[in-house]
């Protein structure tokens, strides 16, 4: 069985017990791919550079990143550099022979360029040029495929390569879906791990949790629940079964062996069967 787990960058989560969890799945047997952002990390440092992030409205509802080129460089400076570092290095220490990846190398993810992202503002649609983000088409599954049959797990972040014309640039794309693209190519469970237990049936209650989302009516519920940062997950969940998972768990990435724990049916598990 080959597991993809996205590691959340938000401030609440803490990664060591999720390290930990995949060193032991690892040094088990298991084929684990590990997949992180750092929204969080790129923000603190734009702001301590005394710049401002800057964040769009979609027509759909969903608030994302705008990547112009001064937020791209940070991007290739944090991810790729520092964090995915930190995690590599807390990998090693667990026991795990992790190798460190971004999607530009080896093409492992590649796809269009955006350029240009349709927003709202101020209650009027408008079209941003300028952005440097694009879609996931393709992930070089056999890269990954290699390094697991090797004996180790690889920790990938974004940039992806876009095509920018003629030429293959570097861009932002979210992590989430990063995480469902490879999920897909690899037939592989998902498990997001994020700081709340799951999707939660009434936001400002934790013991709401959607345990179980196995048919199109469960779904509908999922779907009309999931608000704000968690809309972006569950995109990411159908996406993921849509290309080719086997399942998605989204769940704390806080409690005691969260991986182990996501896999035993811990958080809001939803199957192909929620998209019949």
């Amino acid at each position: 069985m080959t597991v993809v787990v996205k590691i959340g960058g938000a401030r609440a989560v803490d990664p060591k017990g999720a390290l930990a969890d995949i060193a032991s799945l690892a040094e088990g047997g298991e084929r684990v791919v590990v997949v992180h952002g750092g929204s969080t990390a790129v923000d603190d440092t734009l702001e301590a550079m005394s710049e401002e992030p800057e964040y769009v409205e979609t027509p759909a509802g969903v608030v994302g990143r705008f990547t112009d080129e001064r937020t791209m460089e940070v991007f290739s400076m944090v991810l790729p550099g520092k964090l995915n570092t930190d995690l590599v290095v807390g990998l090693q220490n667990a026991g795990a022979d992790a190798v460190g990846l971004s999607g530009v190398d080896g093409g492992l993810l590649t796809g269009p360029r955006k350029g240009a992202v349709r927003v709202v503002e101020d209650g009027r649609r408008k079209i941003r040029r300028g952005d440097h983000s694009g879609r996931i088409a393709e992930v070089n599954g056999e890269l990954l495929e290699t390094l697991l049959d090797g004996g180790y797990t690889p920790v990938v972040t974004v940039p992806m390569l876009a095509k920018d014309g003629e030429k293959w640039l570097a861009v932002n794309s979210d992590a989430d879906r990063a995480a469902a693209a490879i999920a897909g190519a690899l037939g592989a469970d998902l498990v997001l791990l994020t700081d709340v237990p799951g999707v939660l049936a009434d936001v400002d209650d934790p013991d709401s949790v959607i345990e179980r989302v196995d048919s199109p009516a469960a779904y509908e519920r999922l779907d009309e629940a999931a608000e704000g940062f968690m809309t972006r997950k569950v995109m990411a969940a159908t996406e993921a079964l849509e290309g080719g998972a086997r399942s998605v768990v989204v769940a704390s990435a806080n409690a005691d062996a969260p991986v182990s724990a996501a896999l035993s049916g811990t958080g809001t598990t939803i199957t192909p069967e929620a998209l019949t």
